[in-house]
C-alpha cells in the first residue's frame, strides 16, 4: 500500500494502531499478582462493606461465596454486572452462595452506588489493594490502578473452585450460576 497525498497522516495512523493493538495485548503483563490456582486455599481477607463493617471471608465457612472483582462504581459495564447479581439473588441463595463484590473503591462509594442501583448484596472496599493484588485482579496501569473483572467461586472449605478470568458482564451471573450447579452436582 502507497501512502500519497496525506502519506503523514496515515504513517501516524499506522503506528498508533499497532501501538494500540500492542498495548492491548501487553495489558496482561499489567496485572499485579498471581491469580490462585483452582484447588489452593482462597485467600483470607478482612475489607469494610458499603455499611462501613468489617468483611472477612473466614466468616463465610461452610457455604459457597462468589467473589467477584470489578473496576469501578457508577461505570457501565460494573453496573450491568451488579444488576444481573443482583436479580439472580435468589438463585444464589437457593445454592447456599453468598455473593460479595470488590473494587478498589471506598466503602462511601459502595454506599452511594448501592442506594442508586438498589443493591442489596455487599460490595467490599479494598482501598489498599492487598485483597485484589492477593487474588491477581490487580491491574496497574501506572497512572490508573483498578481491579480487574475477573471472579472466583470458594467452596464450603474455603477453596477456589472456580475462576473466571475473562468475564462478559451482560451474562457472568449467568454463567457463575450454571458453573456453582455443576460444583455442587460434583461435591455430591
Amino acid at each position: 500500500m502507497r501512502f500519497e497525498g496525506g502519506s503523514v497522516i496515515w504513517r501516524v495512523l499506522l503506528v498508533l494502531a499497532v501501538l494500540g493493538i500492542a498495548a492491548l495485548w501487553a495489558a496482561r503483563s499489567w496485572l499485579v499478582g498471581v491469580v490462585p490456582a483452582v484447588g489452593s486455599v482462597a485467600p483470607d481477607f478482612t475489607l469494610s462493606s458499603q455499611e462501613g463493617t468489617p468483611v472477612s471471608l473466614k466468616n463465610y465457612r461452610g457455604q459457597w461465596v462468589v467473589l467477584y472483582f470489578y473496576p469501578k462504581d457508577f461505570t457501565s459495564g460494573c453496573t450491568r454486572e451488579a444488576h444481573n447479581f443482583q436479580r439472580d439473588q435468589a438463585q444464589y441463595s437457593q445454592r447456599r452462595a453468598v455473593v460479595l463484590g470488590v473494587s478498589l473503591d471506598s466503602a462511601d462509594s459502595h454506599k452511594r452506588f448501592c442506594a442508586k442501583e438498589n443493591l442489596n448484596f455487599k460490595l467490599l472496599a479494598d482501598t489498599s489493594h492487598q485483597t485484589s493484588r492477593a487474588y491477581g485482579s490487580l491491574l496497574n496501569l501506572g497512572f490508573l490502578k483498578v481491579a480487574s473483572r475477573h471472579t472466583f467461586i470458594i467452596d464450603p472449605q474455603g477453596r477456589i473452585a472456580r475462576s473466571f478470568i475473562k468475564v462478559d458482564p451482560n451474562l457472568h451471573s449467568q454463567q457463575v450460576l450454571a458453573s456453582l450447579d455443576a460444583l455442587q452436582n460434583n461435591a455430591r
